[in-house]
């Protein structure tokens, strides 16, 4: 995932991250179990959206309970992008000064929308007053060369005018096929209809109104203090197929009342999405539309933070990276076809970027990805997962446990190893893979799911 702005992003990033040592280690720790400060979860929403006929993922969670943000209205609506009944079309609209930030896919071929924001929120200038968002499922909008780009300018002009604001302050988003022109007069239809419904408690219908092979909607919510002043964290996401770190197919929409300058949101965006969306992955596939984006209304009274590194953000950096991380968990538990929730830990890599490629590769197998949907401990095919991406394994050190069971130890099969014990856990909907390679004291987790003939029933017809 690239950051907008690019330069400057990175070294705001770097300084906000030195800054919040010695505690940053700590918060991201403290943040590892989703759900353990989780709002009071309400009843799953109706799976209104999404392909028909699919099945919602047995690991599906509970759209939570998500109270009104102040300075934040939605509305959502059908403008027939999809043949089935459903609500296709989300609008946000923000109040005057909310601040914005952006992270986007690293893809070569990214969307007119992704173009669009990336554009808007560079520069000095970038996400100071962004007053609305408009995200469409059933079009991607990629690949559509000027056309497209022409679509996008449209659609935000036209929101622009209804809101009293300029084009730039319009942030874009859209999913679904690649090469289709987004047919932005269906949008522009559905303005008056969109103006006249807003309100602030409508977080779930925009969670449903982006599912594409989705089967469930994907929320999350915290709370945090600045101050002595309660700010609250909501967000949605989508995304179930084509997910990769470095993001894929998905798309993620965070708010918070907090007053943050978005010099500042960008470092924390930044921060937290390396061990949140960018560590997650379904396929290994990334495409062309990944967008997640940051706003700040400033409507909590909470003193406005304009500095990197500020230390009264230690509790809401907690708070956002438990909402991405949740999140980022929920497209992992609706992957296409998932039946199981997989934790990859790799430890003493040489280091961070070696135990990554290595947790990634362990993650992205279709070998140990199959393995585990026919609930088989296959641990040498996490040796071959491991030792094929060439990074510095000491083989002769090499251990490999599943749960609590250990399979192989100091480079050879665990003299404890008991088959029974092994088929027992693997039957579990959660399984945590986790392999120490010898060779220094780094650690990396990627969170990944089980492949099954439903990921090839659901993309062979994605089209049709």
């Amino acid at each position: 995932m690239t950051k907008a702005p690019s330069t400057t992003g990175q070294k705001i990033e770097h300084a906000f991250e030195k800054a919040l040592d010695p505690f940053a280690t700590a918060l991201k720790r403290a943040t590892r179990t989703p759900g353990s400060d989780a709002a009071p979860a309400a009843a799953p929403a109706p799976a209104a959206a999404g392909k028909p006929g699919l099945a919602i993922s047995p690991l599906a969670v509970p759209f939570p309970t998500i109270p009104p943000i102040g300075g934040v209205e939605i509305a959502t609506a059908r403008a027939g992008f999809y043949k089935h009944e459903r609500d296709d079309l989300v609008v946000f609209r923000f109040a005057r000064g909310t601040s914005c930030a952006g992270v986007f896919t690293r893809h070569k071929i990214g969307s007119a929308p992704v173009d669009w924001c990336k554009k808007h929120l560079a520069g000095a200038e970038g996400g100071k007053d962004v007053r609305a968002l408009v995200i469409n499922a059933g079009c991607a909008n990629a690949f559509t060369g000027k056309a497209g780009a022409d679509a996008a300018r449209r659609t935000a002009s036209e929101v622009a005018k209804r809101f009293g604001c300029r084009q730039r302050d319009v942030m874009l988003a859209s999913t679904g096929v690649i090469g289709v022109v987004l047919d932005d007069k269906k949008i522009v239809a559905k303005l008056p209809e969109i103006e006249n419904g807003l309100e602030a408690d409508a977080w779930a219908r925009a969670g449903r109104g982006i599912m594409t092979t989705d089967t469930f909607p994907k929320g999350s919510y915290a709370e945090a203090e600045i101050e002595g002043y309660k700010v609250r964290i909501a967000g949605i996401a989508k995304g179930s197929g084509m997910i990769a770190p470095d993001m894929a197919t998905m798309l993620a929409f965070i708010v918070t009342d907090a007053d943050i300058h978005p010099n500042v949101l960008q470092a924390l965006l930044g921060l937290h999405v390396r061990t949140t969306f960018n560590s997650v992955t379904v396929d290994g596939d990334t495409s062309t539309n990944d967008t997640a984006l940051l706003f700040a209304t400033g409507t909590s009274g909470a003193p406005r933070i304009g500095r990197v590194g500020d230390r009264r953000l230690k509790s809401f950096s907690a708070a956002l990276d438990k909402v991405m991380l949740d999140l980022a968990h929920q497209l992992v538990r609706d992957g296409e076809g998932a039946t199981k929730f997989v934790k990859v830990t790799v430890d003493g890599a040489a280091s961070p970027a070696s135990a990554r490629k290595l947790a990634k590769s362990i993650a992205d197998s279709p070998l140990v990805k199959t393995a585990i949907a026919g609930q088989d401990a296959n641990w040498g095919r996490v040796v071959m997962a491991v030792g094929k991406t060439e990074e510095p394994v000491d083989r002769d050190r090499l251990a490999i446990k599943f749960g609590p069971h250990q399979a192989a130890i100091d480079g050879a099969p665990s003299p404890t190893y008991d088959e029974a014990k092994m088929t027992a856990y693997m039957k579990n909907p959660e399984i945590d893979i986790i392999v120490d390679v010898g060779s220094g004291r780094a650690s990396a987790t990627v969170w990944t799911c089980d492949l099954t003939k439903g990921y090839i029933e659901i993309n062979g017809d994605y089209r049709s």
